[in-house]
């Protein structure tokens, strides 16, 4: 961003550094916003020009070199918006970013720092005495707190969604595209995309879904003014990635929760919904699988599931100034006609399809009635709603107690969290982007054959969505929502052909790195919503949680009353302003001075909706016709309306994943290029012992984890303490004892790690009385090390097997009877005859004793010959391809 004192020239280039857009932001306007953009794309040598031609025109006096002239005011990785207050315009911008995760080839990073700069310049600017305090309540939404964006890939739809829309069929696209010809000016423009014939790539950009950008109003002013390069969106929520290893195949494990900026706001002072059908606390979360070998969309194997936690749809609230733990919940406004909720879950029918699954984890028995006021009122809204939907597309409603089973001692809460969550998945269906896997059908699993979704050429479509509540949705949400998620990881991973059934078992690596996905999910969603990290957590529910667990519950609790209690207010202020949904206005009250923000967020209440929606009919038009399908993603006029469609050359860079994602053009260094570090399943959660079977779906111990053995810092001091003092240590115990201890899982890993380490160190001891020198060797047994005892002499059988092991490398020639080996001498009775290997698949090239060797194409053989005598001298004469190829690459690169 460049400024001088009448303007801001801001200048934005393309991550290759070749094509450049310019905006022009004017200073002299105290209170309007006038930006100016052309619409051209300048190159890098143009821009050169541009700024040394504005440079030099604003000094001073001509040739004189120093801070007159242009200088530069920021650097930025994008541009967050535009507000003002009660003076001019402010511009925010992203200063520092951190790369995140990546999904297929786009990088999603988080906001590490912005900053926000005055456009006006001090000659024109109006002082107001209350800007400073507006200011003040803006930057207290901290944008380096859990904000996300990306520069290709839309995180305010779903996976299916974005996948969807790229599938469309190529003649709607066609039918479409107004814009043939290219924004900026070109010199080969008459011999471009016209006469390339079928060499041009359509590229979809599609509008982003409002209720999940946080920048929406920020950008409202220039959205229309300037070009959709600028428009950078940015998602409020939380996003995790891990490497699942399976055998060394790289799995990427992606989470992602979009947080609703439609009635957004802190615990108790959002409850239920407002008056058009948006409830608080309403965040979905998205599980995204895929092999991360293949990272091309079209090529490779990608799978997500969504699922959607939010505030009970009715209106409810709850009192906190009478300063109690848990406030009363009052049922604000009577709506037996289930207005909101039909608003509610008409946007849920619109964005996933049917079915819709609610499942309610409120109290259903208790002393003093509290919780279960929302269970009955949500119960008749359902029953209401069900009898005009047709009975395949009903709301589903699960109540579950989950409170009351958590405290019985007879019953296992996550069994029964289980069995609801393979009914939910079996209903919903997943999205996967491949059809199933020949695998599946030569060993058909019968869950496999039950399960939902809408099953289409390319894959599975998930249809409909589980929408869970508590009171809060913090703590038993989140459980809730594991448990569904590690259920539909199971039928991720079986259905990219990873896992042979589509079960997961607790205390599997894979398990604990989803696990750990999640109590981070968790945690971040509770600080933003309800003042503190989770309270209770899966181990909770396990009832395998430490005894310290119990202390540090304690703590989140009084921290959450805390933050509840005393700055959840000015929080709210915070986030009505940056949402815009208070605009400060001069000659109207301020933003502090409001008793309520009740009238900014029910719309209702200040004017009349002219048109009344039926009470019976309560979706809107067109949703039923396309059920089970999700309204958005079905191929109809209306959201081909949302879609902007555009023509490209395949050369264009802008297009060039490869590019885009390994950057040849730039000098890599460490920092960059290994900037996300994830999670490893195999570093962070496999155990480090010798002989362990490295597969992720293997059950450990409950102690048994790579952390608690050298994973942190704090064990592997402590491994080095007790090597260096090993020296001092009393003499170890004998042989017989440390069998029979390491047979022993009732000890903690630090006292395992102690044992070995001291086991393992050669201990002198040393009598001064005689003058005698005495040094003892401690060998590990051969159970401690490969967790076996090897006898002596292997068996016969074992050596036969071991024998047609080392013979298979010999491929299928009859084997030498005279051939010496220690083996063969013992077993040649067994080894007399030929080994005949018989492929077990019934494809006759897939196996590895039968390979078809690559042929190669004509056109390859030309160009090869041509090569070979290209390198004798002997030129062959371009044709009219090669001058097209060659004008597009000097036209990508240098204009």
């Amino acid at each position: 961003m460049e400024s001088v004192k009448r303007r801001y020239f801001l200048v934005g280039s393309n991550p290759a550094e070749t094509k450049y857009r310019v905006l022009k932001i004017d200073r002299t306007e105290p209170k309007d916003l006038v930006i100016i953009d052309d619409k051209h794309v300048y190159t890098q040598q143009e821009v050169r020009e541009l700024l040394g031609r504005l440079d030099l025109g604003n000094r001073t006096k001509i040739g004189q070199k120093g801070s007159s002239g242009l200088s530069r005011a920021v650097s930025a990785f994008g541009v967050v918006g535009f507000v003002r207050f009660l003076e001019g315009y402010y511009i925010v911008l992203i200063t520092k970013r951190r790369k995140m995760a990546d999904i297929g080839g786009h990088a999603i990073y988080k906001i590490e720092d912005t900053n926000m700069i005055y456009i006006p310049n001090d000659s024109v600017r109006v002082s107001h005495p209350d800007e400073a305090r507006y200011l003040r309540i803006f930057q207290n939404v901290d944008l380096s707190s859990n904000f996300y964006f990306s520069y290709s890939y839309d995180l305010s739809h779903s996976l299916q969604y974005n996948l969807t829309v790229l599938r469309m069929p190529l003649e709607t696209l066609k039918t479409e595209t107004t814009q043939t010809r290219q924004e900026s000016f070109d010199i080969f423009e008459d011999e471009g995309l016209s006469m390339q014939g079928g060499s041009g790539v359509f590229g979809i950009c599609s509008k982003p879904y409002e209720k999940y950008v946080w920048n929406g109003k920020l950008l409202d002013a220039v959205k229309n003014t300037v070009h959709r390069d600028w428009l950078l969106y940015i998602i409020h929520g939380f996003c995790g990635q891990s490497k699942l290893l399976i055998y060394g195949r790289p799995i990427y494990v992606t989470l992602i929760a979009r947080r609703s900026s439609k009635f957004a706001g802190t615990r108790f002072l959002k409850r239920g919904a407002n008056c058009e059908g948006d409830v608080a606390n309403e965040v979905e979360t998205e599980q995204i699988l895929y092999d991360a070998s293949v990272m091309s969309f079209s090529a490779g194997s990608y799978s997500s599931y969504v699922q959607v936690r939010g505030s009970v749809p009715l209106y409810w609230s709850q009192d906190i100034s009478t300063m109690m733990p848990k406030p009363p919940i009052t049922l604000d406004q009577a709506d037996p006609f289930a207005h909101v909720a039909a608003l509610h879950f008409d946007q849920m029918l619109q964005r996933f399809g049917s079915p819709i699954i609610i499942l309610n984890l409120v109290k259903e028995r208790e002393k003093r009635k509290h919780e279960r006021i929302l269970s009955e009122e949500l119960v008749a809204a359902v029953t209401y709603l069900n009898q005009f939907l047709p009975p395949e597309h009903a709301i589903i409603y699960i109540p579950w107690d989950m409170a009351k089973y958590t405290k019985s001692k007879l019953c296992n809460v996550l069994d029964r969290l289980n069995v609801i969550a393979e009914s939910v998945v079996k209903k919903t269906g997943f999205f996967v982007n491949r059809p199933d896997s020949y695998c599946s059908i030569l060993r058909p699993d019968e869950k496999w054959n039950e399960l939902g979704g809408c099953i289409v050429s390319t894959g599975r479509l998930q249809t409909g969505v589980l929408r869970t509540n508590c009171v809060d949705c913090l703590d038993r949400t989140n459980t809730a929502q594991f448990m569904v998620g590690k259920c539909a990881l199971a039928y991720q991973l079986y259905s990219l052909g990873l896992i042979d059934k589509p079960n997961l078992q607790f205390d599997t690596d894979a398990v604990r790195l989803f696990e750990e996905l999640y109590e981070d999910h968790g945690d971040t969603l509770s600080l933003q919503y309800g003042g503190s990290q989770l309270v209770h957590r899966v181990k909770t529910y396990r009832k395998i949680a430490p005894w310290t667990q119990h202390s540090k519950d304690i703590m989140q609790t009084l921290s959450r009353y805390y933050s509840n209690a005393f700055s959840d207010a000015d929080r709210q202020d915070s986030i009505n302003l940056f949402l815009g949904v208070f605009k400060p206005t001069e000659g109207k009250p301020h933003l502090w001075e409001l008793p309520t923000d009740f009238y900014l967020h029910h719309k209702n209440t200040l004017s009349l909706s002219q048109t009344r929606r039926s009470y019976t009919y309560w979706w809107t038009t067109g949703v039923l016709k396309h059920l089970p399908l999700p309204f958005d993603e079905v191929t109809c006029a209306e959201n081909r309306r949302k879609l902007t469609v555009k023509k490209f050359h395949k050369y264009e860079e802008e297009i060039d994943i490869h590019n885009e994602f390994f950057r040849p053009y730039e000098l890599s260094s460490f920092d960059e290029t290994f900037c996300l570090a994830m999670t490893n399943s195999t570093r962070d959660f496999m155990p480090k012992n010798v002989g362990i079977d490295p597969s992720p779906f293997t059950v450990r111990k409950p102690d048994e984890t790579g952390k608690s053995v050298l994973g942190n810092k704090s064990n592997r001091e402590e491994t080095v303490l007790q090597r260096k003092t090993a020296a001092s240590a009393p003499p170890p115990p004998s042989e017989e004892a440390v069998s029979s201890s390491s047979e022993d899982d009732s000890g903690t890993d630090k006292e395992d790690e102690g044992a070995v380490s001291q086991r393992s160190t050669p201990v002198k001891v040393t009598d001064t009385g005689e003058n005698t020198k005495i040094t003892e060797n401690v060998v590990q047994s051969t159970k401690d090390v490969y967790g076996v005892n090897l006898s002596d002499v292997p068996s016969e059988d074992d050596l036969t097997i071991y024998t047609r092991f080392v013979q298979l490398g010999q491929s299928q020639h009859k084997q030498d009877k005279n051939s010496q080996s220690p083996f063969c001498i013992r077993c040649s009775d067994l080894l007399s005859y030929s080994f005949c290997l018989i492929p077990i698949s019934s494809f006759s090239q897939d196996n590895i004793y039968e390979v078809q060797p690559p042929r190669a194409d004509r056109k390859s053989t030309e160009i090869f010959h041509a090569h070979i005598q290209a390198g004798r001298g002997n030129m062959q004469p371009l044709g009219k391809d090669d001058f097209l190829m060659y004008r597009e690459y000097i036209r990508n690169r240098y204009m």
